[in-house]
C-alpha cells in the first residue's frame, strides 16, 4: 500500500472563515482552531475548507472499506475494464503474493481478452490506484473510526496521512496517540 500526497490547500482560507465569528485577524486564530477541531456540531466545519489530494494505491479489500466514506471523499481510480488487459500480470501487482498458477491463468484470460472473465477471478489483493481528494474533517472522522482496525492497511494508511498533511494535530487528539 502506498499513500503520497499531491496537494493540501486552504488552511489559511479556513483560519479567515473562522476568525469571522471571532473579530480577530486569521493569524491569532490557529489555537481557536485546535480548540474546536474535535468539539463538532458544526464547531469544528472551519476543517471543511482544509482540502487534500492523495495519490493511492491499495488491494482492492481495502477499497470496498474506504468506500464506506462518501461524504465529502471523491474518488477517481484505473479503471479495470479498460486496463486490466493492457498487459499481463506479475506478482507485483498484488499486495500479498498469489498462487504461480493462478497468475498464469489470469494472464491466459488476458491473452484472449476474455475481460469479464478476468474480472471476475481477479484476487481482493490486486493493487489499484485512486487519487483521493477529501476534506480534514472527513480525513478526521476516517483517522478516529479506523485507526484500530482489525485491517493493517488502516494503520498504515493513518500513520502516512498523519505523516503527509500540514496539520496533523487538526485531526488526532494527542489522546488517541
Amino acid at each position: 500500500m502506498k499513500t503520497l500526497m499531491m496537494r493540501e490547500c486552504g488552511y489559511e482560507m479556513a483560519l479567515l472563515g473562522l476568525s469571522l465569528s471571532y473579530k480577530q485577524d486569521p493569524e491569532k486564530m490557529e489555537s481557536v482552531a485546535r480548540r474546536l477541531c474535535f468539539m463538532g456540531d458544526g464547531h469544528n466545519k472551519f476543517l471543511e475548507s482544509i482540502m487534500i489530494w492523495l495519490d493511492m494505491t491499495a488491494p482492492r479489500y481495502f477499497w470496498q472499506q474506504f468506500d464506506t466514506y462518501r461524504v465529502g471523499v471523491t474518488k477517481q481510480s484505473e479503471s479495470t475494464m479498460h486496463t486490466i488487459t493492457a498487459r499481463l500480470l506479475v506478482q507485483e501487482d498484488f499486495a500479498h503474493e498469489i498462487p504461480v498458477e493462478h497468475l498464469a491463468h489470469l494472464n491466459r484470460l488476458i491473452e484472449q481478452r476474455a475481460w469479464d472473465q478476468v474480472k471476475w477471478d481477479l484476487p481482493e489483493s490486486f493493487l489499484q490506484r485512486r487519487i483521493v481528494c477529501l476534506n480534514y474533517m472527513s480525513l478526521q472522522r476516517i483517522i478516529r473510526q479506523r485507526r484500530n482496525h482489525r485491517l493493517p492497511e488502516w494503520s498504515i494508511f493513518v500513520k502516512d496521512v498523519l505523516a503527509l498533511v500540514a496539520h496533523p494535530e487538526l485531526l488526532e487528539k494527542e489522546t488517541e496517540v
